[in-house]
C-alpha cells in the first residue's frame, strides 16, 4: 500500500460551502416573499415582509454556522464576522421596524472586509488566507497576495453598486424586492464569475489543479 493510500480523504466542502455561503440570502427572499401580501398598502406591506424575512434569515445564518462546524470542522474569521454583522444589523431592522438596517448591512460588510485586506496588503500580508482559514493546495505567497488585492478591490465595487441599489429601490418606493433580488441573483452571479476569474491567475501561482474545485467554491461573502 502506497503513502497515498495512507492519506484521509478529504471531505467533499463544495456544496458545504455553497450551503453556508449563499443558503442564509435564499431563505430571506423565500421568507420575504412569502410574508408579503398582494395588494394593500405597499409599504407598509413590505416593512413587515422584510421584518419578518430578517428575523428567518438571522436563523438560518445562526444555522450556517452551526452546519460549517459539523461539517467542515471550522468556522472561518470571515463567517465569524458576516455573522455578528447580520444579526446586529438584523436585530436593528427588526426592532425598530426599518428596512434601511438591513440594506445597508451588505455596504458595511464590504468596505469592513475591504479595509481588513487593504490593510494587510499595506503591511505585506495576505488577510484572505487568515479570514477564509482556507489553505489551497500549492498556491505561493504571491498568489494570496494578489487574490487579497483583487477582493479587496471588488469588495469597495460591490459597497458602492449596493449603495446604488439601495437608493433606488426601497420600501419607501415599494421596490425592496429589486433590491433584494438584485442581491441575491445579481450580485451573487457577479461573485461566482468573479471568482471564477481568479482561477486562472491561481493556477499560474501554483494552486493544485485537485484544488480547483475548493479554490472555486471557497470565497469571500456576506
Amino acid at each position: 500500500m502506497s503513502a497515498t493510500d495512507n492519506k484521509p480523504a478529504k471531505p467533499k466542502a463544495s456544496w458545504v460551502n455553497l450551503l453556508v455561503d449563499y443558503g442564509p440570502l435564499l431563505v430571506f427572499f423565500l421568507a420575504y416573499r412569502h410574508f408579503k401580501p398582494a395588494g394593500g398598502d405597499a409599504g407598509l406591506a413590505e416593512v413587515v415582509a422584510v421584518t419578518k424575512g430578517t428575523a428567518a434569515f438571522m436563523l438560518a445564518t445562526v444555522l450556517a454556522l452551526i452546519i460549517s462546524k459539523l461539517r467542515l470542522g471550522r468556522i472561518s474569521p470571515m463567517l465569524w464576522l458576516s455573522t455578528v454583522l447580520i444579526l446586529g444589523f438584523g436585530t436593528l431592522t427588526v426592532l425598530l421596524g426599518d428596512p434601511f438596517w438591513i440594506q445597508v448591512k451588505p455596504t458595511a460588510i464590504y468596505l469592513l472586509f475591504a479595509v481588513v485586506l487593504f490593510a494587510g496588503l499595506a503591511r505585506g500580508k495576505a488577510m484572505l488566507r487568515y479570514l477564509l482559514e482556507a489553505a489551497f493546495d500549492g498556491l505561493s505567497d504571491e498568489g494570496w497576495l494578489k487574490l487579497s488585492r483583487n477582493w479587496a478591490c471588488f469588495f469597495l465595487f460591490l459597497a458602492v453598486l449596493n449603495e446604488v441599489l439601495r437608493h433606488f429601490f426601497n420600501t419607501e418606493n415599494g421596490n425592496f424586492e429589486v433590491w433584494l433580488q438584485a442581491k441575491l441573483w445579481g450580485v451573487t452571479s457577479l461573485s461566482f464569475l468573479f471568482t471564477f476569474a481568479q482561477i486562472p491567475m491561481l493556477l499560474k501561482h501554483g494552486l493544485a489543479v485537485d484544488a480547483e474545485p475548493e479554490a472555486e467554491t471557497t470565497s469571500p461573502h456576506d
